[in-house]
């Protein structure tokens, strides 16, 4: 029989101690610790793990090699028909590759994996689900008018019999559904802790790596938004992404947070509808769509995901406070960044909201953390404070400093290709970029150094 040893794990971080504490080392975390009896790998284990190993690693060929000799091919990619979905994975997904989809629930990370077999119905998948019965997946399916007479379902949480099945019918993606309801037999602790998800991911990597088998793991989150289990989840996987969206609205978006094989911080837009996630490939046409001109407090800004600009919508609502205490809300924006732009408005260009209530408002439900937009967000707060709309096909792009200074963005030239792709025909920006932009017909673009110029010149002189 094999022995077993006791060790304590944080659940949130993954430190490992030989006793209990109350707080955790490593992530400073209270009551985090769970107990953890791991035995130690046996005969019949270490010859499993040995059929994964390739020849050539036998052979003793994995020593050191000098760079120059290494090929430097770029990777084989294999294209989704999503074209979103490639956009976030740099092109396609890589043979081999470990992708981490994580989301909060009901947001579509199911939806999306399915989706997969039907726009590739020539490629082999085996879709493992620890959530859902087959017949559940298989109403999902027929609501989704998939076609995908390729796609293999195994509702099982035992990784070894995953991994088994793996080996059987060498598929060319492997996707499991989810991470935190698969386990490994060997381990005391139940499924979702932090010790399986470990344990499991690693068999899984070393299974992507050694066969080549492109493998797809869907992950839970925490209430705070991060992926749940341990922080060495997301250094194991080549690829990270984050389903995003508010569940009362139609569109996602998929943003990569780490990609071995191309860019970070990608964004991808879909739309979610009966029959499943469509691909929008023009996003600010999407968060434009209920845009209203001549109404004040509302204001175009344009943000970059990755290499991508997207323009939407800034709503502000400046009243007499009601009662004693001003409130300041803001929807899909850092409510601090929002008290230190109303007080660079009352120091500097000496609007009072100190018996003001202020509302602030993200059209579209997105969530706004791009410094851009901070010349769009103040314009909106002094338009619906003098109650005068910003002029009709307006965009402001600039970052609003502790001195009401304009500083410089990047991406201005895409952020001001897409404005006028969008139809907008004035444009604000940083007046220290006025050399590196091309003239665009039709498209005027004013560049000013100081908060009170854009102001001066989009409410006149005594705004």
């Amino acid at each position: 029989m094999a022995k077993s040893k006791t060790n304590y794990e944080c659940r949130d971080c993954g430190y490992t101690t030989s006793r209990w504490l109350g707080n955790c080392p490593g992530c400073k975390s209270w009551n985090s610790f769970e107990e953890v009896i791991k035995p130690e790998e046996t005969a019949a284990s270490k010859k499993h793990r040995a059929r994964l190993m390739p020849a050539q690693q036998a052979e003793g060929s994995t020593k050191a090699r000098l760079l120059d000799e290494i090929d430097a091919q770029e990777a084989s990619r294999t294209t989704t028909g999503m074209a979103e979905f490639d956009r976030v994975l740099g092109g396609g997904i890589v043979a081999g590759s470990f992708i981490l989809v994580g989301g909060d629930p009901g947001v579509g990370k199911s939806t999306l994996a399915l989706q997969l077999a039907g726009r590739r119905p020539d490629l082999s998948i085996l879709y493992c689900s620890g959530e859902e019965s087959a017949g559940q997946i298989r109403q999902r399916a027929t609501r989704m008018k998939l076609h995908a007479p390729r796609l293999h379902l195994f509702t099982e949480t035992d990784i070894t019999l995953i991994q088994q099945q793996a080996e059987l019918l060498k598929p060319d993606l492997l996707i499991i559904d989810s991470i935190q309801t698969v386990f490994r037999p060997e381990i005391t602790s139940m499924p979702g802790s932090v010790a399986q998800i470990r344990e499991c991911a690693g068999l899984l990597m070393r299974l992507a790596k050694l066969t080549g088998l492109t493998t797809m793991v869907i992950g839970h989150v925490t209430k705070e938004g991060d992926l749940a289990g341990p922080r060495v989840l997301e250094h194991m996987v080549d690829v990270v992404l984050q389903f995003e969206g508010d569940k009362q609205l139609n569109y996602r978006l998929l943003r990569t947070l780490k990609n071995r094989f191309g860019r970070t911080q990608e964004v991808g837009v879909f739309e979610m509808r009966e029959n499943g996630l469509r691909d929008v490939a023009n996003p600010s046409e999407l968060f434009l769509s209920g845009f209203t001109e001549g109404i004040s407090g509302n204001a175009a800004a344009c943000i970059l995901e990755g290499n991508r600009a997207i323009i939407l919508e800034v709503q502000a609502l400046v009243t007499p406070a009601s009662y004693g205490t001003p409130q300041r809300t803001a929807s899909g924006y850092d409510q601090r960044r929002l008290q230190l732009l109303l007080a660079v408005l009352e120091k500097r260009l000496g609007y009072r909201f100190g018996d003001k209530d202020v509302f602030l408002n993200i059209a579209g439900g997105i969530r706004l953390q791009d410094t851009a937009s901070d010349l769009a967000l103040v314009s909106a707060l002094v338009s619906s404070y003098l109650d005068r709309p910003v002029p009709e096909k307006t965009l402001l792009i600039g970052e609003v400093g502790l001195g009401a200074e304009i500083r410089q963005v990047s991406g201005l030239e895409t952020r001001i290709r897409e404005a006028a792709k969008s139809g907008f025909k004035i444009i604000y920006a940083p007046g220290s970029m006025s050399d590196a932009l091309p003239s665009l017909p039709g498209t005027k673009v004013h560049f000013a150094g100081q908060l009170h110029q854009v102001n001066q010149r989009l409410f006149g002189p005594g705004g």
